[in-house]
């Protein structure tokens, strides 16, 4: 009687499993083969306003401000403006002597990215500063040479919100920034590439986001929770508008090389991803139900599906358990699932043209599960909010310059993994 009801309680769990398997390969198999071309050549007239919300960045905005000025794009036609938040360092001056436009705010209050952008928005908006659109950027990022072109074609072809692919600069540095890298591979470039295929919304990464002015004209920006972006996303798709994707053209970050390093980013990230699961999910879900909208249904569907650590060792642990009962049809489930979620994996690597260190960062991939298992595990239990503090990494001025290399060809290399 108990080995019938495990049996039966294993079945369930290796279905749920099965139906997130089933769901990430169909967004791989859009990816793979519908991708769309990207459209044709904007004007180059819109005016874009780059916004740079940075907290204690003196070590790598520089770097940024350069690849900035490497971008294709007529220099009189983009704005860039740096808002040096809360900062203790030199982030403010070192924005200065690179030509960027900075507005110092002070605030111990309201610590934010949110509060931040909303407060540069408002300054601008005083001044009198009109933009066609506007880009937000993370300081310690480089950009392709061909962002603004790319972002001002998708604008022209009717996009209202656009997001590039945003990844890893850095991510021959560890291989705990190869898996990240990985990781970023599936979640910010097949994902997005499956549902722009199939006429969902992408998503919002927190980097490489554009906006038309139109958008923030009615939005403004009142998103301040541990995933604003994710928030902000979430408040589009309930009025019906759409992310683009724009896998042309990419934003690439430093990202941390340890563990240690990651571990505030990542629980805050899942913190508060688990936040608007519990409170902006379940009323999207019952307003995509009624409209019989796959556009809300799908942008639901997104948060819900924890990170691919939580399905992998789940499955495991039920094809571990149904071959002890000698459960067939669990273990069957349990192993179609494992193994639809590998599929997935390696088709993100290979659709996103990882390097080979990239592969052979999967080695290490059972410790990396396993911590971020534990980090996940512990989001579940404090979804306390946090203040806005720089994660952490090995990063260093020397070190950021050998990546400002890497970064301001990005556009190229795209081009010839054929991204473009």
């Amino acid at each position: 009687m108990i080995a019938s009801i495990l049996s039966l309680t294993l079945g369930a769990f290796a279905i749920a499993l099965l139906l997130i398997s089933g769901y990430l390969l169909l967004l791989t198999g859009a990816a793979l083969w519908g991708r769309r071309r990207p459209p044709p050549p904007g004007s180059g007239t819109r005016r874009f306003a780059l916004l740079i919300p940075a907290h204690n960045e003196e070590a790598l905005i520089g770097r940024l401000l350069e690849s900035l000025r490497r971008l294709d794009y007529p220099r009189s036609r983009f704005d860039v403006l740096v808002v040096a938040d809360n900062c203790d360092d030199a982030t403010a001056a070192l924005a200065r002597a690179h030509g960027a436009q900075v507005y110092e705010r002070f605030d111990r209050s309201a610590r934010a990215k949110g509060f931040a952008l909303r407060w540069l928005l408002e300054r601008i908006r005083e001044e009198g500063r009109v933009y066609d659109a506007f880009v937000v950027l993370d300081a310690d990022s480089v950009v392709a040479e061909n962002l603004l072109r790319c972002l001002d074609a998708r604008l022209q072809a009717g996009s209202q919100v656009v997001q590039a692919y945003y990844s890893v600069l850095n991510a021959g540095d560890s291989p705990v920034a190869a898996l990240r890298h990985a990781a970023l591979a599936a979640i910010h470039y097949l994902r997005p590439l499956g549902r722009s295929v199939l006429g969902l919304s992408c998503g919002l990464k927190g980097n490489g986001m554009c906006f038309a002015a139109p958008v923030l004209e009615r939005f403004a920006w009142q998103w301040y929770t541990l995933a604003e972006d994710v928030e902000f996303h979430l408040a589009l798709v309930r009025e019906g508008i759409r992310v683009d994707f724009a896998p042309e053209t990419r934003v690439l970050a430093e990202m941390p090389v340890t563990l240690r390093q990651a571990r505030s980013q990542n629980a805050r990230w899942e913190r508060g991803r688990l936040q608007l699961l519990r409170h902006r999910v379940p009323p999207l879900v019952r307003e995509g139900v009624r409209r019989r909208s796959w556009l809300r249904l799908d942008a639901a569907i997104e948060q819900a599906i924890p990170p691919l650590s939580v399905p992998f060792v789940a499955g495991g642990l039920c094809l571990a358990g149904a071959l002890l009962l000698g459960a067939a049809i669990p273990a069957a489930l349990a192993a179609f699932a494992l193994a639809g979620q590998v599929t997935y994996l390696l088709a993100s690597l290979a659709i996103a043209r990882a390097p080979l260190s990239t592969y052979l960062a999967l080695s290490y991939a059972p410790a990396y599960v396993a911590w971020k298992l534990w980090v996940y595990l512990q989001a579940l239990v404090s979804t306390r909010s946090a203040a806005w503090v720089r994660t952490a990494r090995a990063a260093h001025a020397a070190r950021g310059l050998s990546h400002h290399a890497q970064g301001i060809d990005v556009a190229r290399e795209a081009r010839s993994a054929g991204l473009s």
